[in-house]
């Protein structure tokens, strides 16, 4: 039986179901087979990967050239899974040609849909976006692309003059078209306070319960993130970190003490020939490789 992929109308569909939408980050092949194999309705190919996959200190040190290397790996693995890519810093900023273009080349690679950062003032980008016939899922709280001007990772909306704040932009990303918008690290209430008001899917990662679906960095769920950053809305349902560091260490321990490989790992030979070659390699000289030459050492002064 075919697998039905998921669109825009399954989310609505959910929503108006009141069922939850699972959300995961997935940057490989392997870990989006796995994640669309669960289920899961959504994958964000976040920006996310400058940190998860290529060790660089924040998102803003990502260009389109890796993002669209990561999307081609998840799009040829989700069957079923809705899959957003996450524009990254100055992919849409500058003007809405560059928005459309870098827009147009995640869906090109595969994409459902686009994501991108910030409210009123991104809103123009977002309807020049939608325009040109592309889903776009909008981005508020925290934005990690503006941490500078947040002054670091620090929890938006803490106060009703901050939530109405995030509810204005909710309001101008949906009047620019948006499908959906992902709340960050914001208070559960803050995020209610958002999604009661807004005619579009709310998301949250970081943001409470009261939200139409969870988005969760798949290294986080995993236990595989390697880095200093640990949110408090993270919970690790395995250890995958620590159970790929103890299988190098048992492979380098079998591979010191000679016991791998052992004969299971061997192609085996016909007895015959295996006699034949032994017999070749006692009575013919191997090859010897030249000896290397010892470092002069210099007198001590």
């Amino acid at each position: 039986m075919p697998t039905r992929k998921v669109t825009v109308a399954t989310l609505a569909g959910l929503k108006d179901r009141d069922e939850k939408a699972v959300f995961v980050t997935a940057y490989d092949y392997p870990t989006a087979t796995f994640a669309d194999r669960a289920g899961v309705d959504m994958i964000l190919v976040g920006d996310s990967a400058a940190m998860t996959m290529l060790g660089l200190p924040s998102t803003l040190q990502i260009g389109m050239a890796e993002m669209l290397v990561f999307i081609r790996a998840v799009t040829r693995a989700a069957q079923r899974a809705f899959v957003i890519g996450d524009l990254p810093f100055l992919s849409y900023q500058p003007s809405d040609e560059t928005a459309i273009r870098s827009a147009g080349a995640f869906v090109a690679a595969g994409c459902d849909a686009v994501k991108c950062e910030g409210g009123a003032r991104v809103a123009r980008r977002v309807r020049a976006m939608v325009d040109a016939g592309i889903a776009v899922m909008g981005h508020l709280g925290l934005t990690p692309q503006s941490l500078g001007q947040l002054g670091g990772y620090r929890v938006q909306g803490k106060s009703l003059a901050a939530a109405e704040r995030l509810l204005r932009d909710a309001e101008a990303l949906e009047r620019a078209g948006v499908f959906s918008i992902l709340l960050e690290a914001v208070p559960a209430e803050t995020a209610a306070f958002v999604r009661e008001r807004t005619g579009v899917l709310v998301y949250g990662i970081g943001a409470g319960p009261h939200v139409d679906g969870q988005l969760v960095i798949s290294h986080d769920l995993l236990g595989n993130f390697v880095g200093e950053i640990a949110p408090k809305f993270v919970k690790r349902y395995a250890e995958v970190g620590s159970a790929v560091e103890g299988a190098f260490r048992d492979y380098a321990r079998d591979v010191r003490a000679g016991v791998f490989p052992g004969p299971e790992h061997c192609y085996p030979l016909d007895p015959a020939d295996e006699a034949l070659i032994r017999t070749a390699r006692k009575t013919r000289p191997a090859r010897r490789l030249p000896s290397r030459p010892t470092p002069a050492v210099e007198a001590a002064p």
